[in-house]
């Protein structure tokens, strides 16, 4: 086998941002667009000389064509070893932990995580580092540095390399290990919940479905649920993953997932139901009759993990995104513990969890994990939830009120408005920015603004700094709305505003959000002029 240099020019927009590069399917399928990026993630890393790496994705279109790719690559360039999945299926937390379980020095992920997959949809390739997370800022901005100035690439001159059965094989000089994908993730599952209390729960006729929207959960979800819990076969919906995922959006929420909640809410729905996303990252949780919203599941987890053997010694501290709600900094504040207020994006919570000050995290967009990865981990959730249903006794409904009943609720709901021209979007957000000292004491609407200001974070370990993540509005009488452009998308600017309105104990618990927040809404869209700046008068997605 010969290995190949060859002369590139490069390529303009790949920019990480915070989960890699996401593209459009096509523009990634151009020839040499992989090959410059992948090259420029070797050589801002050091090289790979020597080193071993985790290979895996969601298996989305293109996956698999672009990981034989890498692999010729990681060969050329003196790689010792590949550790990738079987058919090069790797959940994201499962590409965490193999990284973390086989201390590997990162690995390549290949997902666009929620969006969808299809030759005219969307792919994603981002590195994590050796802890099993995301990048930091520093590595993605010298992977940015080196995809400007990039002018060769090595590769191996190969064929293929048979990925579906687990084997030892060799490429060129380079070891290539496939892996079961999903038996390394299980083991560590079952350590962290007591399998044997959910299994009972189930035995005793409480009734659950999980939809893998036609994406990567699905044959981890079937081996966990079905076969080592003894939920019954069915149990598991949309179970096959798919290239295009079934020709759905493989995004777990109530829009993109609606005949789970249908089924749901149905009187005879099930006692409990859920649905993970492209890369197994993301969750959504339901009950009969009841959506968690992901801030409330997140408060839930962190008051109730101790029931689960992984965390009965207690939280070191809890870790939530910016635009999350702050339902869960009650939990922490009743439990004395520390909360954590991050830009969104997992990978600043990596300090927090490696330095031991945080133990479970989570983002508002159905995010949320603890620190036995470096990725949040949509199946771990599920069974986290299912744990505590099997300790407690009583159903999701119940365990809601009474959480309301005990700290309060934090009505709570996020606007996407999507695909907006990038232009309008950057002016609106600048715009605003530009007037938020003048804004306290300021009405809006039937508000009034408390405090207006533009989020900068302090790591409080490694004492960096990240400006401009996001616009926060406070009102008076207990409500904020945050504002920022989405980093996931791969057409035109995505813009999100997140609502929350807090009711004490005390207070109105039985609303509905989207009445709750109405206040807050009317007024946001009147501070930022959204209608008079984008031309939108409603989202296209509410969550």
């Amino acid at each position: 086998m010969t290995i190949l240099t060859h002369v590139c020019t490069p390529f303009e927009g790949q920019k990480p941002g915070t989960s890699g590069l996401r593209k459009k399917t096509k523009v990634f399928m151009q020839p040499g667009y992989v090959e410059c990026f992948v090259q420029s993630i070797f050589n801002a890393i050091g090289g790979v000389e020597g080193k071993t790496l985790v290979v895996g994705g969601d298996g989305r279109y293109f996956n698999a064509e672009a990981i034989q790719t890498i692999l010729r690559m990681a060969s050329a360039n003196g790689a010792s070893q590949i550790i990738v999945g079987r058919d090069g299926l790797l959940s994201t937390p499962a590409a965490s932990n193999l990284i973390r379980k086989r201390k590997a020095d990162g690995g390549l992920i290949l997902s666009a995580s929620h969006n969808p997959g299809g030759i005219d949809a969307d792919f994603g390739l981002k590195y994590n580092i050796s802890n099993g997370g995301p990048a930091p800022e520093s590595v993605t901005d010298a992977i940015f540095e080196q995809t400007q100035s990039l002018s060769s690439y090595k590769t191996l001159d190969s064929d293929d390399i048979d990925l579906g059965t687990v084997a030892d094989l060799a490429l060129g000089d380079m070891r290539v290990e496939i892996v079961d994908p999903v038996s390394d993730y299980a083991e560590l599952m079952q350590e962290l919940f007591d399998f044997s209390a959910i299994r009972g729960l189930i035995n005793g006729g409480f009734t659950l479905r999980f939809d893998a929207m036609h994406a990567v959960t699905g044959p981890y979800a079937k081996t966990i649920l079905e076969g080592m819990l003894g939920a019954p076969v069915g149990t598991v919906l949309n179970g096959v993953p798919s290239v295009d995922f079934g020709k759905g959006h493989p995004d777990p929420n109530p829009i993109w997932a609606k005949p789970l909640v249908d089924m749901v809410m149905a009187e005879d729905g099930p006692d409990f139901a859920a649905a993970s996303d492209g890369d197994g990252d993301r969750n959504m949780i339901l009950g009969r009759g009841i959506y968690v919203t992901p801030s409330d599941s997140l408060a839930i987890l962190a008051a109730n993990a101790h029931l689960a053997p992984g965390y009965s010694d207690g939280l070191a501290g809890v870790a939530r995104s910016m635009p999350t709600s702050r339902a869960c900094d009650r939990v922490a504040e009743a439990m004395g513990i520390a909360c954590y207020e991050t830009p969104t994006g997992w990978k600043f919570f990596g300090n927090l969890l490696d330095a031991g000050r945080a133990t479970l995290c989570g983002e508002e967009s159905a995010g949320t994990g603890s620190d036995h990865v470096r990725e949040k981990d949509g199946l771990w959730a599920v069974l986290l939830w299912l744990n505590i249903l099997a300790v407690r006794k009583i159903g999701v409904q119940e365990i809601l009120r009474d959480h309301w009943q005990t700290y309060g609720r934090n009505y709570y709901s996020r606007h996407d408005y999507e695909a907006i021209a990038t232009g309008p979007a950057q002016d609106l957000m600048q715009n605003l920015s530009d007037r938020l000292a003048d804004l306290p004491g300021k009405a809006a609407g039937s508000l009034v603004v408390e405090d207006a200001d533009q989020f900068t974070y302090h790591d409080p370990v490694d004492g960096s700094v990240s400006h401009n993540q996001g616009l926060r509005i406070t009102f008076a009488g207990g409500g904020r709305a945050v504002l920022r452009l989405s980093g996931t998308g791969t057409e035109g600017a995505t813009l999100r505003i997140y609502l929350e309105l807090y009711e004490p104990p005390s207070g109105k618990l039985d609303m509905e959000p989207q009445e709750a927040l109405w206040g807050i809404s009317q007024a946001t869209r009147m501070l930022c002029q959204l209608t008079e700046r984008t031309g939108r008068t409603e989202p296209d997605v509410v969550t």
